[in-house]
C-alpha cells in the first residue's frame, strides 16, 4: 500500500514538472525567470534551446508513467526488465541534482544571492531530495 501511495505521489509530481516544460517549450513565461541558473552578477548562462525543454518534458513524462506502472494500477508489457534498473536510476538523478554542482545548483551551490539560487534552496533541492529519498524508499520496499 506505501509502495503505491509513494508511486502514485511520484506520478503526480513528475505529470505536472513535465507539464511546466511543455508550457514552457510552447512559449509560457510563468516563473522562468527562476528556474533558470543565472551567474553571480545576474548574466545568464547559455539559454537552453527549445530541443532541451522538449527532451526534458518527455523525460518526466516518461518518469510518470514508469511509477504509474509501479504503482500497479496501469501495465505495460515487455517494459518490466527494462524499467527496473530505472526504478533505481530515477533517484539516483535526483539525489545528484539535489547535491549539485558546486557552483549553480544543489546544496553546495557557490551563487546563492540569485533568484534561481534562492528558488533552488526553497524549493528545488527538497523537492529533488524528496523525489530521491522516495524512489529509493519504494524499491526498498518493494
Amino acid at each position: 500500500m506505501v509502495v503505491m501511495v509513494l508511486s502514485l505521489i511520484l506520478f503526480l509530481i513528475f505529470i505536472v514538472l513535465g507539464g511546466l516544460h511543455f508550457y514552457w517549450l510552447f512559449g509560457g513565461d510563468w516563473a522562468v525567470g527562476k528556474v533558470i541558473p543565472t551567474k553571480g552578477n545576474g548574466e545568464c548562462l547559455p539559454k537552453i534551446p527549445p530541443i532541451a525543454t522538449l527532451v526534458v518534458g518527455v523525460v518526466l513524462v516518461s518518469f510518470a508513467l514508469a511509477y504509474l506502472m509501479k504503482s500497479g494500477l496501469v501495465t505495460i508489457q515487455g517494459l518490466n526488465g527494462v524499467i527496473n534498473y530505472g526504478y533505481w536510476f530515477i533517484p539516483s538523478i535526483f539525489i545528484l541534482r539535489a547535491v549539485g554542482d558546486f557552483n549553480y545548483v544543489g546544496f553546495f551551490k557557490k551563487v546563492k544571492h540569485t533568484a534561481f539560487a534562492k528558488a533552488d534552496s526553497k524549493v528545488f533541492v527538497p523537492l529533488c531530495l524528496a523525489i530521491g529519498i522516495m524512489g529509493i524508499l519504494i524499491q526498498l520496499m518493494d
